[in-house]
């Protein structure tokens, strides 16, 4: 249902850094770039896929209150490495890696952060370990 998000950048130079290497590791890379500044990342064209660029109003980017980007990873392994690497990169912790509810087939296992502008993102897998 949802083809992209998009995140706003104060620093074009440092969020393209950021994204290049955090979402490699999950198998994307630009695909694509922006009118205006800024590019898209992603698998395929048939997959969801994140946009990072300047607001197109030319108003400085803020992180909404509330908003956030989850991105799916394949094991709970996976969105550990993600996490670190994320604060690694200059992003912040905003909940350590770990599960959320109960094991089994429903289970969520989580890890929340943010990007060097503030924009909140979760890395997260559905299902046991």
């Amino acid at each position: 249902m949802i083809g992209y998000v998009t995140l706003g950048t104060n620093d074009l130079e440092r969020a393209t850094a950021f994204y290049d290497a955090l979402l490699a590791p999950l198998g994307a890379s630009r695909v694509m770039p922006m009118p205006q500044g800024g590019f898209v990342w992603g698998r395929d064209w048939s997959s969801p896929m994140l946009a990072v660029a300047p607001p197109y109003d030319g108003e400085r980017a803020t992180a909404g209150n509330g908003n956030m980007v989850a991105l799916q990873v394949e094991s709970r392994d996976a969105i550990d490495a993600l996490h670190a690497h994320a604060v690694q990169l200059g992003g912040s912790c905003e909940g350590p890696p770990g599960l959320r509810g109960p094991e089994g087939e429903q289970a969520f296992y989580g890890a929340y952060f943010r990007d060097p502008d503030g924009n909140k993102l979760c890395a997260f897998r559905m299902g046991p370990a």
